[in-house]
Order: C-alpha cells, then sequence, then structure tokens
C-alpha cells in the first residue's frame, strides 16, 4: 500500500481537472448550473447503485445512527458544493473559481480549531496569511475587470470550498468504517436526491436539452465524479483528509493551463500571481498540518 494511494490520487487529479471545462461546455449548450449538478450526481449514483445494493446491503444494515447521519451529512455537503461550484463558473474565470475552490486545507485547519479545540501551528498560521494575500490579489483583479459580478463568482467558489472541506473531513471519518462503494453509495446519492430537490425548487428543468449536453453531463459523471471523487474517497482510507487537499492543489494549475488554448482565458500576470500565493499558501498550512498529524501518530505510538 506504499504507493497504491498516490497513484490513485493522481488518477483522480487528471480525471477531475476536466470537470471545469465540460461544464463550461455544458452551459454553453444553455443547461443550468443546478441541472448539471443534479444529472451528474443522478448518473453517477443510477451507474453505482446495483452494486452499491449487492456488495454494501450488509454494511448499510451494521451502520451505527450517528455515522448513516453522517453520511447523509456528507451527501448534503457534496450536494452543495457542487451547486456553488458550478455556479461560480458563470460569474468568473477558470482559474479563479478552481484556485478559489482549491483553498479548502484553509478551512479544514479553521474547523480543526473551532471544531476540534485543536491549535494552529506557526506554518498553519503563515500559509494562512500568504493565501489570504492571494485571494485579495485574485478578488481586486476580479472586480476591475468583471465588477461586482466576478466578486461573486469568486464567493460561490469559496463557499465551494468550504462545503467540499467538510465532506472530506466526514470521507476520512466514515472510510475507516466503511468500504468504498458502501460510502460512495450513500453520499452519492444522498447528494443526487439534495440536488434534484433544489432543480426542482429553482424550476430547472432536467429534460429537453441537446445530445451534445447530455454527453457532456455524462462525461463529467464518468471521469470526475466516478473516477476523480471516488478515486479520492478510496485514499482517504489511507491518507490524512489533509493530504488529499493538499494532492488536489495540482488541480488549478493543470486546469489554468488548459483555459489558455481551450477557453482563450489567459490569465493577467497580478491575478496568476495571486493565485500563485493562494497555492503556495495553502501548501505551507496543509503540510504543516500533515507533519503535525504525523508527529501525533509517532508519539501517541510511544
Amino acid at each position: 500500500m506504499s504507493t497504491r494511494p498516490y497513484l490513485v490520487l493522481a488518477l483522480g487529479i487528471v480525471a477531475v481537472s476536466s470537470s471545469a471545462f465540460l461544464i463550461t461546455f455544458a452551459r454553453q449548450e444553455g443547461v443550468p448550473a443546478v441541472a448539471i449538478a443534479a444529472l451528474r450526481l443522478s448518473f453517477a449514483s443510477l451507474v453505482l447503485a446495483p452494486i452499491a445494493v449487492t456488495r454494501a446491503r450488509d454494511e448499510w444494515r451494521r451502520l451505527a445512527p450517528r455515522d448513516l447521519a453522517l453520511a447523509i451529512a456528507s451527501g448534503f455537503l457534496l450536494a452543495l458544493h457542487f451547486a456553488f461550484w458550478i455556479s461560480s463558473l458563470d460569474y468568473t474565470s477558470v482559474m479563479s473559481s478552481i484556485v478559489l475552490v482549491s483553498t479548502n486545507p484553509f478551512f479544514v485547519a479553521l474547523a480543526s480549531v473551532w471544531l476540534l479545540r485543536e491549535s494552529l501551528h506557526r506554518g498553519t498560521v503563515v500559509g494562512i496569511l500568504i493565501a489570504v494575500a492571494g485571494g485579495a490579489l485574485v478578488a481586486l483583479t476580479d472586480l476591475g475587470q468583471g465588477g461586482t459580478e466576478s466578486l461573486q463568482g469568486d464567493a460561490l467558489a469559496v463557499a465551494g470550498a468550504v462545503t467540499v472541506s467538510g465532506y472530506l473531513v466526514i470521507g476520512r471519518v466514515l472510510r475507516r468504517k466503511l468500504s468504498l462503494v458502501g460510502y460512495i453509495g450513500l453520499v452519492y446519492s444522498t447528494a443526487a436526491i439534495v440536488l434534484l430537490v433544489l432543480a426542482w425548487v429553482m424550476n430547472a428543468r432536467l429534460t429537453g436539452y441537446s445530445t451534445k449536453s447530455y454527453a457532456l453531463i455524462v462525461l463529467l459523471a464518468a471521469g470526475p465524479q466516478l473516477i476523480g471523487h471516488s478515486a479520492y474517497n478510496w485514499a482517504l482510507k489511507y491518507v490524512s483528509a489533509t493530504f488529499v487537499t493538499i494532492t488536489v492543489l495540482a488541480e488549478p494549475i493543470g486546469a489554468t493551463l488548459l483555459a489558455i488554448p481551450i477557453l482563450a482565458q489567459v490569465p493577467p500576470p497580478i491575478k496568476l500571481i495571486g493565485g500563485a500565493l493562494i497555492l503556495v499558501g495553502i501548501y505551507f498550512a496543509a503540510r504543516q498540518e500533515a507533519v503535525s498529524s504525523e508527529q501525533s501518530t509517532v508519539n501517541s505510538g510511544q
């Protein structure tokens, strides 16, 4: 198991990196953001359902009420993550959206202070300050280029980062008790139901779109969801949620580079600097959290 989690995470990053472009193309076909999210999770859940029911039925029966509640909460957070993040792509650039949604290690660190009563280490604080400075540069650049609309997109991306942080933290807890299929079977189906209800409330239709639209959403379900997110959830059993968030930092770099030839979105130098600062800050903070976790494990074993 020494190298397998890292190889699986690498596969997940490659799969998830295509998400923003598939979503952008689906939005260009006229599919609302909430409809894309609902159909993405619904397609993934339908593919997964026969396997999950067959293999994980006994696991679900033995699941404690608290753990079942956590799995439902994880699915709810995943649904909100997609609703927020996909919507952000309507208002801001791919680079801004993906960089800001990748700030989840920052929120994991804050959760450890507020919820777990853990103290922040010096490296974590330094990383947070660097990331905040980078975020300010991105926000100021967006304000100058796109006005308040771009800032709305930035805020939605940050909301996506907050919700996906909770999803990953809960996944780290439950993957110690549930198989991959047992866990994602519950979480993906819960997220699909939440998003379908949200689409109904928002009067976002799910039918009547072009064949190309549905093909793009099927690719979203197959690649970024069933391969990408499932790879992250598989790895959570073997490595910390903090380490997973560190590896996910590779996604915005690749996506930003791909956005230049595919979407003709060339970020200005100041925004590149801001994005780089955010990634550097998150890396410092997440690396400190990972080192602290390893030291705690060593000390507890002595």
